[in-house]
């Protein structure tokens, strides 16, 4: 990834709770959970998080020392090590002070004690759990219950470590809307209703500053663009993109070098709007008239907009303020996220097509994505360049965000599978996806549940991880 779209990474705080009466009953047992508390604090740093210490805390005094210098460090998330029965004052002091997702972690030594050799010590060592059910049920009664908890050992333990990585991701992904930007330009698409979004209501929700911005903007920045820049970008769409002939669609033809060279500069454009206006992500739309220059414009961003989503910038057409946060969260589960809506049902092979003409994430493309010229982007002004991809093979995950009737912002989310076989070649992404009920009764379901036409399409099965990110988020979510 280019340092200028370099994702920030979610401040973890991390605190080892011990007991201190047991310290001068058990010589060495202080030193030796301590221990733990570092491995532990280890295995978070290899999980793409910035680790934010606060020691070993062992009494209501060092509870507070703790809470105060986490506070200093603003801290995202928090990590509650539970190296041995603690006193749920020394634990839910800092939790209830600092306000932030806590996961409480308890991972004993051992996978089981050697009974016929068990001494006092080393059941203390291991009683890692001894004190969960005290801490969370002090949490749950007052008010601030814990986003999660993490049992098993603290070595060879696949689930365990797999549980953390899933909510450093959690972390990573609230982190991405704390301070962030997200781009608005233009305006929705005509008589789209579902849409529309307030953007005080979506800074309510996710936490995030709504920027608007003009096309004139963008347009200053594309005819800013130099002859170095603008050849640095076709080497980068070339190497990313296979050019393609037309298809039997009347719409395709062969894509121009003035084509290529318009779109590379409009990449550029973008990329400098991206990096001036501080963006982590954009929704953009405007329909542009008579082919004038924001026409131009509009109608061939979607080469530099699907590499910028590959970047872990997400850009929302339709001006889609909602599917580009539904993006933002896919990419930072590492699901990736393009941008789609449901197309034609195959009722033969039981599949459903999931796509849209952009934009889409390159990064989970199976194989090289292929370019063609379009005359026209059907419903929309203009011509240009069209990108047709499918998402690897294996489990997706679909996530929309929409809004409820009170206008409170819902997640809903299906996980299925993509598969390999025939789509469309006529200049738009296509994916062949699969659920756990008949096409039918899945796109029944589906839109049942009230979502947006848009979503974001991801890989792996990340449900879980999305209802762990709803809940940090405090947002209602269905998983279909």
């Amino acid at each position: 990834m280019s340092s200028l779209f370099q994702k920030v990474k979610a401040r973890v705080g991390v605190m080892t709770v011990g007991h201190e009466p047991y310290w001068a009953q058990f010589p060495g047992l202080k030193e030796e959970l301590e221990g733990y508390g570092r491995e532990f604090e280890e295995m978070l740093r290899k999980h793409d998080v910035e680790v934010v210490s606060a020691g070993f805390v062992d009494s209501v005094d060092k509870s507070f020392a703790a809470s105060s210098y986490l506070k200093s460090q603003d801290v995202d998330f928090l990590f509650c090590f539970l190296s041995t029965y603690v006193t749920s004052s020394t634990a839910a002091t800092p939790i209830l002070n600092l306000n932030v997702p806590t996961v409480l972690v308890a991972l004993q030594p051992r996978k089981r004690l050697d009974y016929r050799n068990t001494t006092t010590y080393m059941q203390l060592v291991n009683d890692n759990i001894c004190s969960l059910p005290e801490i969370g049920g002090v949490l749950v009664r007052a008010g601030k219950p814990a986003a999660g908890m993490i049992v098993g050992t603290l070595y060879d333990d696949p689930r365990a470590m797999k549980e953390l990585q899933g909510w450093c991701q959690v972390a990573n992904t609230r982190r991405a809307f704390k301070y962030a930007k997200i781009g608005y330009l233009g305006h929705t698409y005509e008589g789209m209703y579902d849409m529309n979004s307030d953007p005080t209501a979506f800074t309510a929700a996710f936490g995030s500053h709504v920027q608007m911005l003009e096309m004139c903007d963008l347009a200053k920045l594309v005819n800013g663009a130099t002859a170095k820049e603008i050849a640095d970008k076709l080497d980068e769409i070339k190497s990313v993109f296979k050019i393609s002939d037309p298809f039997i669609d009347p719409v395709t033809r062969p894509i121009k070098q003035e084509d290529l060279e318009w779109s590379a500069k409009v990449a550029v454009g973008l990329d400098k709007l991206i990096v001036e206006n501080g963006l982590t992500g954009l929704a953009y739309y405007y329909r542009g008239l008579d082919n004038n220059e924001y026409e131009r414009i509009g109608s061939n961003m979607v080469l530099g907009n699907s590499l910028l989503t590959g970047k872990g910038v997400p850009l929302a057409g339709e001006a889609d303020l909602k599917t580009c946060a539904a993006m933002l969260i896919m990419d930072r589960l590492d699901a990736g996220g393009s941008f789609a809506e449901l197309h034609p049902c195959d009722f033969v092979d039981d599949v459903v097509l999931v796509g849209h003409d952009g934009p889409h994430n390159i990064k989970i493309s199976d194989g090289q994505p292929i370019i063609r010229g379009l005359d026209l982007f059907h419903g929309k002004s203009g011509s240009g360049i069209g990108v047709e991809f499918s998402i690897k093979s294996g489990p997706v995950t679909l996530l929309s965000i929409s809004q409820t009737a009170s206008g409170k912002y819902k997640m809903i989310a299906t996980e299925g599978e993509s598969i390999k076989g025939e789509i469309p070649q006529t200049g738009n992404t296509n994916t062949r996806c699969k659920f756990n009920y008949s096409v039918s009764e899945f796109v029944e379901r589906w839109c049942s549940a009230g979502p947006t036409h848009h979503f974001a399409l991801g890989v792996g099965h990340v449900g879980s991880k999305i209802r762990n990110v709803a809940k940090v988020l405090g947002i209602e979510v269905e998983v279909i």
